[in-house]
């Protein structure tokens, strides 16, 4: 029977030689990798966001509106924090998925390397800052009187966990790009659990307010990592530190390709704080108040598009590097569909369900809050179809190699945009104007993501993978058999020149004949 060779074959060749025969790459095995990936991710993701949103609700019943109004002042920090820790990790990520993918497996270990290296030093320098300016980095960030003690407090307490967050960060980046979604999955929702079950603990039966919220949340990364490290006690890990001279080129590569996961971070961190100053103008601490709410909603929405983003990024990269476009295509077109739907599904949501989503927050029964919250909540939500999309393309053209396009479009619809908007709107309109301003800068956005759009599909120069090429033999290690094959190699060249000498004069002796 024919199946009985086949399957000896295929039986000999992956428990005997130790290897798979390849398949072939269906377009139904593309979208199980896409949906695999995707989904693995955003529930990572989504669980992610549970830090900030177990937070608020949590400190809205047992500290109050001051304590709402301190952790939103403090949110810039933490998503400054968590950009790093994005750039350093999706940036080394993607490039250790693109070699792997050209067959260069040592200059892949060494794009962990400099990563790590890079978050541990940016670990201890957010340490110390919290350690040392955290009541004057609450004041800068516009807290004052007992609001800014409650900032202080919780960022001194996250600051101080810094390393933690950057390594949690890293390792499931890396681990993600490794073959092992299931596990970066698991890290980060068990911390994200551990993060809302300890802060009921730590507030309410405990009694230690803000120290508490901080310290439920900064006890997550602590039990990502411990699972994450499961990856090199099973030994299933193709990356490890390498020893390598520290070259800032490789360092250059990292942050280039990463630089579109910080700013997409960073810049949230930068309009929440340009909102809070506008509506402390407009409308006071309740205006804050509201707007918390709000941010830390939209937060969970933005965090599910970063999943569906970070989820093609492995499966992009790794079929670039292996010069596989037509997958590459295939996979962002399923990515544009899933951002869209989530982006609808969220805005119908907002707009009908707007008042009793803010009422399981306004456990003081604050109306006026309410009031402003329940009529921000629909405008701002606007912005979630195009925002979808404009999340994806960035991390597509990142995934690419493509930094320069992926830069200008998180800068665009981070803060280029955003701030112009916000500031002519508030003039304008008020605090409804303050709403608006991000589904203008997402709309803005996406216009020059469509302009850009025909030269995102243009195919680069055929390359052949590393692993292909044909490879010159690594001299030997030994000095004397390094000298033989020096040598050797110099009788080689010789013969050959003899040969080219004798063929010149054959040439010149027919000619005279």
């Amino acid at each position: 029977m024919p199946a009985g060779p086949a399957a000896a074959r295929r039986i000999y060749s992956r428990f005997i030689m130790g290897k798979e025969t390849p398949r072939v790459n269906k377009e139904g095995t593309i979208f199980s990798q896409f949906a695999r990936y995707v989904s693995l991710n955003v529930l990572s993701m989504a669980g992610l966001s549970c830090y900030i949103l177990a937070d608020t609700y949590f400190i809205s019943a047992g500290v109050g509106s001051n304590g709402i109004a301190a952790l939103n002042l403090a949110l810039p920090a933490y998503s400054l924090l968590n950009g790093i820790g994005l750039m350093v990790g999706m940036g080394g990520a993607t490039r250790y998925s693109i070699l792997r993918g050209e067959g260069r497996e040592d200059e892949a270990n060494q794009v962990f390397t400099h990563a790590a290296g890079m978050a541990a030093l940016l670990g201890i320098l957010f340490t110390a800052a919290g350690l040392l300016f955290s009541w004057e980095i609450a004041g800068a960030l516009g807290a004052s009187g007992q609001v800014q003690e409650l900032a202080s407090i919780y960022l001194r307490t996250l600051l101080t966990f810094s390393l933690l967050f950057l390594f949690n960060n890293l390792l499931v980046c890396f681990i993600r790009n490794d073959g092992q979604p299931n596990l970066s999955m698991a890290a980060m929702l068990v911390g994200c659990l551990s993060n809302v079950v300890l802060d009921y603990v730590f507030i309410f039966p405990l009694g230690m307010g803000m120290f508490g919220a901080a310290l439920a949340t900064c006890v997550a990364p602590c039990i990502g990592i411990l699972i994450s490290s499961t990856h090199f006690l099973r030994r299933k890990n193709s990356f490890r530190p390498v020893r390598c001279p520290l070259n800032g080129k490789q360092a250059r590569g990292i942050l280039s390709l990463g630089v579109s996961s910080l700013i997409t971070e960073v810049s949230s961190g930068i309009v929440m704080l340009l909102f809070n100053q506008i509506l402390l103008s407009l409308s006071g601490n309740v205006g804050v108040a509201a707007y918390g709410i709000i941010a830390n909603l939209a937060l969970i929405v933005v965090s599910i598009f970063t999943g569906v983003a970070q989820g093609i990024q492995p499966i992009v990269s790794r079929s670039f590097g292996s010069g596989q476009m037509r997958h590459v295509k295939q996979i962002f077109h399923y990515g544009v569909i899933t951002a869209v739907a989530f982006g609808l599904l969220f805005l119908g949501i907002g707009w009908f369900f707007s008042q009793p989503i803010v009422g399981i927050f306004n456990q003081e029964n604050n109306l006026e809050m309410e009031r402003l919250a329940s009529q921000g909540l629909p405008l701002y939500f606007l912005a979630f179809p195009m925002m979808g999309v404009n999340i994806l393309a960035s991390s597509y053209l990142a995934s690419l190699s493509k930094g320069g396009p992926a830069f200008v479009l998180s800068v665009l619809r981070g803060a280029a945009a955003v701030i112009p908007a916000v500031l002519l709107l508030s003039r304008l309109f008020g605090i409804t104007g303050v709403w608006l301003a991000v589904p203008c800068a997402e709309a803005l956005t996406f216009l020059v993501f469509l302009a850009m759009l025909p030269f995102c599909f243009r195919h680069p120069k055929k390359r052949t993978p590393a692993h292909n090429k044909p490879q010159r033999p690594p001299a030997p290690r030994n000095w004397a058999a390094r000298a033989l094959f020096r040598r050797g190699s110099g009788r080689r060249k010789a013969a050959a020149a003899n040969r080219r000498r004798l063929s010149r004069k054959r040439r010149v002796m027919l000619i005279g004949a």
